[in-house]
């Protein structure tokens, strides 16, 4: 009898231990990450391994050069300023137009200008430079910036609008859009003008020139085809001189 009651008392004390409320698991102890080295001759099986966490990818860079890393970070000065909401924050360059001045132009000077006054864009095409700047800039004598100056504005490609402020004929070069940032006195702007605006502006303005109203760079074509053309007979005649200054010899 007494055996029977012992089991029916630890029957009883093992029933009250156990809860019908589902019980949680308890979690494991953290154990340290595993630090394990890149193998650098192995680079194909180090992509299966475990690494160890990345603190600074320029010193991975450094280890792995043939390997591209990259991260999306923030925009940098080089980059075009263009997003769907803010588009063409940027200049349009004709390529035709490089095309024919590297051409046509023979002297270095007026290519250095152009470079610089396209540089140099506001939006809507406007340059606001003093010819003392051109020339502090270039490092050449104000005569000579103003030399190349008058030669490029023959052309049409820029034109004087006031004292230390030129535009850029839109279709050679224009600027739509800029982003100016902003400081702790002003706000960041972003500025667009539309090249087709300016175009219809300046061909209403009857004190321009007609090359300046309704640009082409046909006469340039014309002109570079005609030195070509020079040269080619400069070039023949020098070969003619030639061959009679040797046929003399042989006759001597």
């Amino acid at each position: 009898m007494a055996d029977i009651l012992l089991a029916y008392k630890i029957s009883e004390v093992e029933s009250s231990l156990v809860t019908p409320e589902p019980q949680r698991r308890r979690p494991a102890p953290k154990r340290a990450p595993r630090r394990t080295e890149l193998p650098l001759g192995e680079e194909i099986q180090a992509w299966s391994r475990p690494v160890q966490p990345v603190e600074d990818l320029d010193s991975v860079a450094r280890r792995y050069p043939r390997r591209k890393l990259s991260l999306s970070s923030e925009r940098k000065p080089m980059e075009f300023y263009d997003t769907p909401e803010r588009p063409k924050a940027f200049s349009m360059d004709s390529l035709e137009f490089f095309f024919l001045i590297a051409q046509y132009f023979r002297e270095a000077l007026p290519l250095r200008l152009i470079l610089l006054l396209i540089a140099c864009q506001k939006a809507g095409g406007q340059i606001r430079l003093t010819q003392e700047e051109m020339a502090t800039v270039l490092d050449v004598p104000r005569a000579k910036t103003n030399e190349a100056l008058q030669e490029v504005m023959s052309h049409g490609i820029v034109f004087k609008v006031r004292r230390g402020v030129y535009q850029f004929n839109p279709p050679y070069s224009y600027r739509v859009a800029e982003f100016i940032p902003g400081t702790e006195l002003v706000e960041a702007e972003y500025v667009q003008v539309d090249q087709e605006k300016t175009i219809v502006r300046i061909r209403r303005d009857e004190s321009l020139p007609d090359l300046v109203r309704f640009p082409s760079l046909e006469h340039m074509r014309e002109a570079i085809e005609e030195l070509r053309k020079k040269r080619a007979e400069e070039r023949a005649a020098r070969r003619l001189a030639r061959a009679q200054r040797k046929e003399e010899g042989s006759a001597q």
